[in-house]
């Protein structure tokens, strides 16, 4: 009773309520269809959904932002998607082996930290800033590869530094997305390992393994040849490579001496994969047509390559000069042809099979000294390919073995009647090789090194004067950039990250 007389007294004693302001009703929204209207209830309101009236800037903003969000969250469910995946193939292991419930809990537990640091990992912001520059030992077309050491740890990569302007401006956004993917998704022990990639407004960055040991391109310009053993290893080892390559679906397109890296204990590795392409295409030549622009520019007056006659190669002197411009050649845009297969060249779509042919004009180059269509200059490297037929010779002061030339051939021909991988590794030249234990076996040559820092198995003098510093280069608009979304990525080895 008291309180509802205390109520009514507070409730006389109070100002009146102000009137409600007043507000203009919005736009009517288009009225839905009456079929819509039953359907969704009779207080749906329907919104037409335009651009119109917004400026480019911000459509162009809105729409970076969806695919920036798009690509954010595809790459989140992706990573849960794969946690899954290792904790129920955990728990089957488990289950299926017979071991004590100690055991399995360790396991559980081991298992648990190693998903917390792999968290912890994709987390982390990876930068330039994260590591110092110990030297230069590489330049390609687009880009530099320098020795880094990562400044938390202390460990030792190789970072391949990529140009994004000038990706743009030459067309190789899809080569450069290949060998990124080619990478991250590669755990072949014969393929470079790629630690880290990431990018800034100016820069791709690749991190992989360091192979101290240099490249067979420095090798065979040191010893000129190689003795058939040696050469029958190095071959083995350089099939296993390009078969994981084709195993993941690509093709590697510009396999060469200069690609083929020495690791540590002297067994090969694939490197380099900017030309490599997904086996569904057919046909993308246009890197080379360059090559055929350099003839329109050549002075008229210059004579190209004389060629012998009754040998059909080149005499020493010219093979003199080509090996004296073989490492400027590949530092240079148009790089070295010698080891691309005819059909690379004529446009008319490939396969795989285009690899098989540079392995066998590798293999040339070891047993005889230079590569099977070596010229002064590209042009005339480039005719000589389309025209092989009438230039593979083998010289005849050379000795080769019959199954050593068989095998060259058989490996230098038309696309269609090329060996394939199991040809290839069952052919008489590699009678008795141990296929599962090539890495297991001792290899004619290991590198001495001094640190693990070492850098003498590399030409670095003939770089020149390269600074510390990546040059500032053109910078890409926010519009282009978009094109490198994704590019990032963190490999988890699961043993203390570097």
């Amino acid at each position: 009773m008291e309180r509802s007389s205390l109520e009514a007294r507070q409730a006389n004693n109070a100002s009146p309520l102000p009137s409600p302001p007043t507000v203009q009703a919005p736009p009517s929204p288009r009225p839905p269809s009456e079929t819509s209207s039953r359907q969704r209830g009779e207080d749906y309101v329907y919104f037409e959904r335009s651009t119109e009236g917004f400026s480019s800037d911000a459509v162009a903003r809105a729409t970076a932002t969806k695919l920036k969000m798009e690509s954010f969250y595809k790459v989140s469910v992706d990573a849960a998607i794969e946690r899954n995946k290792r904790r129920t193939e955990l728990e089957q292991k488990l289950n299926a082996a017979p071991m004590p419930n100690e055991a399995k809990e360790r396991e559980i537990r081991k298992y648990r930290k190693l998903e917390s640091q792999h968290l912890r990992l994709r987390r982390t912001k990876i930068s330039l800033n994260d590591f110092r520059t110990i030297k230069v030992i590489g330049k390609g077309a687009f880009g530099e590869v320098r020795l880094v050491q990562k400044t938390d740890t202390a460990k030792v990569y190789a970072m391949k530094t990529l140009q994004k302007a000038e990706m743009l401006k030459r067309d190789q956004l899809a080569h450069i997305r290949a060998e990124r993917d080619l990478l991250a998704e590669s755990t072949s022990p014969w393929v470079v390992q790629l630690f880290y990639s990431f990018q800034d407004p100016l820069y791709l960055y690749l991190i992989m393994e360091f192979l101290p040991g240099g490249d067979l391109m420095t090798m065979l310009m040191k010893y000129d040849v190689f003795s058939e053993d040696v050469t029958r290893f190095y071959m083995a080892e350089c099939i296993l490579a390009i078969e994981a390559v084709h195993d993941l679906g690509y093709i590697h397109r510009d396999i060469k001496p200069d690609n083929i890296l020495i690791d540590k204990n002297g067994h090969l590795k694939l490197s380099d994969f900017g030309l490599s392409t997904g086996l569904h295409k057919t046909s993308d030549g246009d890197f080379y047509k360059r090559l055929l622009d350099q003839e329109k520019q050549r002075d008229p007056a210059r004579n190209s390559v004389q060629v012998n006659p009754i040998n059909l190669t080149m005499s020493r002197e010219q093979i003199a000069t080509w090996k004296a411009n073989r490492r400027k050649l590949a530092y240079s845009t148009v790089g070295t042809p010698d080891y691309i297969a005819p059909e690379v060249f004529m446009l008319k779509g490939y396969g795989k099979e285009c690899d098989w042919w540079s392995l066998g004009a590798i293999m040339f180059e070891c047993l005889v000294g230079y590569a099977p269509f070596c010229s002064e200059n590209p042009s005339d490297t480039y005719k000589k390919i389309i025209e092989w037929p009438h230039y593979l010779y083998f010289p005849e002061e050379v000795h080769i073995s019959q199954e050593a030339e068989h095998l060259i051939r058989s490996m230098m021909t038309w696309a269609k009647d090329r060996m394939g991988a199991a040809q290839v590794k069952n052919h008489p030249f590699f009678f008795g090789a141990d296929w599962n234990g090539l890495r297991y076996i001792s290899p004619p040559f290991v590198p001495a090194l001094s640190s693990i820092t070492d850098t003498s198995y590399f030409p670095t003098d003939e770089l020149g004067n390269v600074p510390d510093q990546l040059d500032g280069v053109e910078k890409v608009g926010s519009d282009k950039d978009l094109a490198f979304l994704g590019f990032t990525f963190k490999r988890f080895t699961g043993s203390g990250q570097g």
